[in-house]
């Protein structure tokens, strides 16, 4: 079968593998009819997300047809329709238990690995190192699902692949980014990055009862569609003081909960922290700090005193000059994490059969799965007004 490996540091391809197999009794096995690139695929394309090997299979949002089940396998027959969220839960640890379904016990079976690192692992995931399990990922023909009766979700037939697929990942970050800001009638949310976690971000703010939601960017097509879902927007580029500007836009307050969906890659621009802008960028490029926290450092800087900080953009590891007197002296929350995706998948799929939502107009790229190189490239580069990329096997 076809799939798309990972080869170093901006080099991916389409190659011929071997198809996966039943290797537990748990198992499913899928036959892929739709898949995308997520901005945390770009993490792993930069060479940024260590223990990620030559010949791994990328992509963790996709979506298919049941065409194996392991004798274990209760609630799934061959030829059910499904999306599988990114994230691996078993469904009984003390954890999925709770919900908590990004942070299971067992799923990841190289758990040692990220102790090393987090003191505790989290979740496995599908094709994203092997510090998360070294599972492969659904950037392929077919791809093996474990502990299948947790993580395979029926979807109707009467909706589309595109208006279920980013069920998987980024429309339940999205979701709870919003959920974790608390949000009270009326409320302000401002949102850094207007990439697709950021739309649905912008979208489930005002799902929450937001009165307001302003988006930070400096991608035209980015902030035109942000705009088109009800939001202000800032552009960062033309308006170098984006504190000063939020301050004038609540009344001298700030806004009352903001969200970080941009994550360890941060573009800085102009203002006073220029300078240290290009140090993170130096610093990630040597290793010396792991992820560039410009976006990160502004969420905290411009929340309102005993507002909440809700982050959703991916951060692997340690950072500098993090602003924590700036967040203990005003009060604020901090809530951040994996997104726990099987708690919010049938709260949001009902949201799309009552036709509450569309997650497809976040679409703007419709792609072959041989054509995934070429996609990569045009989705980091920002290139032909590229939000959203969908590859069909």
């Amino acid at each position: 079968m076809k799939a798309l490996r990972y080869h170093g540091k901006g080099n991916v391809s389409v190659d011929e593998v071997e198809e996966p197999t039943l290797v537990d009794p748990k198992d499913a096995i899928l036959r892929v009819t739709s898949t995308a690139i997520c901005g945390s695929d770009l993490h792993l394309f930069g060479g940024l997300i260590p223990t990620t090997e030559d010949g791994d299979i990328l992509g963790h949002e996709f979506m298919g047809e049941i065409i194996a089940i392991g004798n274990d396998v209760q609630k799934l027959k061959i030829g059910d329709r499904v999306i599988v969220p990114f994230t691996i839960s078993c469904g009984n640890c003390y954890f999925c238990e709770k919900g908590e379904f990004s942070l299971c016990d067992k799923s990841n079976p190289n758990k040692q690995m990220a102790e090393k690192v987090y003191g505790h692992s989290p979740a496995g995931m599908f094709g994203y190192s092997h510090m998360f399990g070294g599972f492969a990922g659904g950037q392929a023909e077919k791809v093996r699902v474990p502990y299948a009766d947790v993580g395979a979700f029926k979807v109707p037939d009467n909706l589309s692949d595109e208006q279920v697929l980013f069920l998987t990942d980024i429309f339940p970050t999205g979701y709870m980014a919003a959920e974790n800001c608390n949000i009270k009638k009326g409320d302000t949310v401002a949102i850094w990055g207007a990439g697709p976690v950021g739309q649905f971000a912008i979208r489930s703010a005002f799902m929450l009862g937001a009165g307001r939601v302003i988006s930070i960017d400096r991608i035209p097509e980015r902030l035109e569609m942000a705009r088109q879902s009800g939001a202000e927007t800032i552009d960062y580029e033309a308006n170098e003081e984006v504190f000063d500007t939020l301050k004038a836009m609540t009344d001298g307050r700030g806004p009352d909960s903001c969200i970080d969906a941009v994550g360890m890659e941060a573009h800085g621009h102009g203002g006073a922290n220029t300078i240290m802008n290009v140090l993170d960028k130096a610093k990630q490029a040597v290793r010396l700090e792991t992820d560039r926290p410009t976006a990160l450092r502004q969420v905290i800087h411009a929340c309102r005193k005993g507002g909440t900080v809700s982050i959703a953009g991916v951060y692997g590891g340690f950072v500098d000059k993090f602003p924590i007197g700036i967040g203990f002296n005003k009060g604020l929350t901090f809530k951040m994490g994996q997104t726990h995706v099987h708690k919010y998948i049938p709260l949001l799929l009902e949201k799309i059969e009552k036709g509450e939502i569309d997650p497809s107009f976040v679409i703007t790229h419709r792609l072959r799965l041989e054509d995934a190189p070429k996609a990569y490239e045009i989705f980091r580069n920002k290139e032909d007004g590229c939000i959203k990329v969908v590859l069909k096997p």
